[in-house]
């Protein structure tokens, strides 16, 4: 058994009639747009003057969509740098209103006004306050 492919037809075998000419397929144009753009970039090596004119379009949309991204990620780093600068502060507040509270209610204990009302002059009561009594009905 012979595993030669065949190499030629004869062409006395066929008849005039079926001898057909084919005809080189024009190529379909392909929906221009990224696929396009990049199929002109990677097979033909050099990007021409016209398909880089076709694409600029694109080309801009992606400038637009990279500047809006990197100003999206700037805007983000931004809002949470201040997010921990308030929460620290918020925390040196709480801290500060928690001692003034302490210290407040050290200073208003009776024996500390007490103590500071003594270079007044005033003292501390020793014995209950009275009740004074008015009788309006004698006239």
């Amino acid at each position: 058994m012979n595993n030669e492919f065949r190499h030629h037809i004869e062409e006395e075998d066929l008849e005039p009639e079926e001898i057909q000419i084919k005809k080189p397929r024009r190529k379909e144009r392909e929906p221009e747009g990224e696929k396009a753009f990049f199929k002109k970039l990677f097979t033909e090596g050099v990007v021409t003057k016209e398909a880089a004119t076709d694409m600029l379009p694109f080309l801009l949309f992606l400038s637009v969509l990279c500047m809006l991204y990197i100003a999206n990620s700037h805007m983000a780093v931004k809002n949470i740098r201040n997010i921990d600068k308030l929460n620290k502060e918020v925390k040196e507040l709480s801290w500060e209103y928690k001692s003034l509270k302490a210290d407040l209610m050290f200073k208003s204990k009776l024996t500390e006004v007490a103590k500071k009302v003594d270079t007044l002059g005033i003292k501390e009561l020793t014995e209950p306050p009275k009740k004074i009594v008015i009788n309006t009905n004698e006239h």
